[in-house]
Parts: structure tokens; C-alpha cells; sequence
């Protein structure tokens, strides 16, 4: 079964420096419908002004995977760890017993636009801990490639739950096919573009909820960029 979490019935925000839209219940948002969907708790897509940011913040029990697409993100954690977020790199943050960190747009003149996505993880009091890959657009097109996973096969980062979950990037007309077991879900977030999946379509900002299926194929109706989440 195919259903969809239409983009204009997100929760949204628009602060002036950081336009936010939240597809499950977080912050001020709350829709008891939408609290989450298996292990995956939360994917906000954020749009922060130039040289505007979030300031440093604390979280716990939670994997926090930052995907980038378009402009960049300055991060700083309490575990020292200090880096730049641009598109095609994946940043996994395993907040465990506890870290703080900040988010800044690395930009004084361009806006960045992100999803920052939250996963249940497996065990709680995890040790803290933050991994970054870059997956370059050859590695993402026509195809899907696997980003995060439990076990950090193929290259992809590694997060305390299990979860796969790629990201692909598909021209008009392209095509992906994705073979799963029926007794798991999947969710795909259409980040930008138009899809179809097994006929039905999905418009840029929508969620696709799936379940029982065990055969997908993803047809580009415009040029588009997608994730895909494979969970128990």
C-alpha cells in the first residue's frame, strides 16, 4: 500500500532567518497522526538565511543525519569535532548520553537548504559519537545509492538502528527499482523534483508511505533528487 504525506499539510515556520517545514510532530508542530513513522522520528526541511544559524544546543538518544542541498553548513560539537556541510556529504551524529552542537550557514551571502533527519536508535547511553561522508552526484544518479546503514556497508555512514537509507538523483524520465522485504516500510522524502512510485505521484516536500510492498519502481517525472528509507 502507497499513501501520501502531501508537502502543504507539513507543520510550518517561518522565523525570518531559518523557514522550516516539519513533516512529523516536533517543536511548536504537533499532529498526533504524524508523530513519526517506525524508527524515523523526524525530517525537517530547513531553509537558514546567510550568515544565520542554530546556536549550540543540546540533544541525547537520537541519530541525527544531516543532508545538504544546496549552499553550506558550518557545525561545531562538544566533542570537538568541527566541519563544513556541503551538498552530496552526509554528516551522522549519534547524540547517546549527550552532546551539544551548533549549526551556522557557512555563508555571509547565500541561504542553505538542508533535511535533518532523526532516527530512533537501537540502544540508549550510546557513546556519542559523528561521522561525515561525501557521495558525489555520479555515485547518486539513476540509481540508489546507500548513504547510512546499521552495519557502514558500501561506504555508507554508520547509524545505531537498522535502517538503510539512500539517496538518488534522477533525470526526466530516469528510472530506480528498489526490491524489499513486504514485512518492512520504506518512506521516501522527495527533496526536490516529481516522482511517480508504482504509478502513484509525488510532488517535491511530499512523503511517500509504504507498506506491504515488495517491489518499488520510481519514475522521474521532472529532474529530481529523493531519499529513500528502508526500515523494520
Amino acid at each position: 500500500m502507497i499513501s501520501i504525506r502531501r508537502s502543504k499539510e507539513r507543520g510550518h515556520f517561518d522565523h525570518g532567518w531559518l523557514n522550516t517545514y516539519h513533516t512529523f510532530s516536533f517543536d511548536q508542530y504537533y499532529d498526533p497522526r504524524y508523530m513519526g513513522f517506525r524508527t524515523l522520528r523526524v525530517i525537517n526541511e530547513d531553509f537558514v538565511a546567510a550568515g544565520r544559524g542554530f546556536p549550540k544546543h543540546g540533544h541525547r538518544d537520537m541519530e541525527i543525519i544531516t543532508y545538504i542541498l544546496e549552499g553550506a553548513l558550518k557545525h561545531e560539537d562538544s566533542m570537538g569535532n568541527g566541519s563544513v556541510i556541503r551538498p552530496g556529504d552526509v554528516q551522522r551524529m549519534s547524540a547517546g548520553t549527550g552532546v551539544r552542537h551548533s549549526e551556522q550557514n557557512a555563508s555571509l551571502a547565500e541561504r542553505v537548504h538542508l533535511l535533518q533527519i532523526w532516527i530512533l536508535p537501537d540502544t540508549i547511553d550510546l557513546e556519542p559519537s559523528y561521522e561525515q561522508k561525501a557521495f558525489t552526484d555520479d555515485e547518486r544518479r539513476g540509481q540508489l545509492r546507500l548513504i547510512a546503514s546499521e552495519d557502514g556497508r558500501d561506504g555508507s555512514v554508520t547509524v545505531h538502528q537498522d535502517v538503510s537509507l539512500f539517496a538518488s538523483i534522477l533525470d526526466m524520465d530516469q528510472e530506480v527499482t528498489h526490491e524489499m522485504d513486504p514485512l518492512r516500510y520504506a518512506w521516501i522524502q522527495v527533496a526536490r523534483g516529481a516522482i511517480t512510485i508504482n504509478g502513484e505521484s509525488a510532488l517535491q516536500g511530499d512523503g511517500v508511505v509504504i507498506t506491504g510492498e515488495s517491489h518499488l519502481r520510481i519514475k522521474a517525472q521532472e529532474p529530481c533528487e529523493i531519499l529513500l528509507f528502508d526500515l523494520k
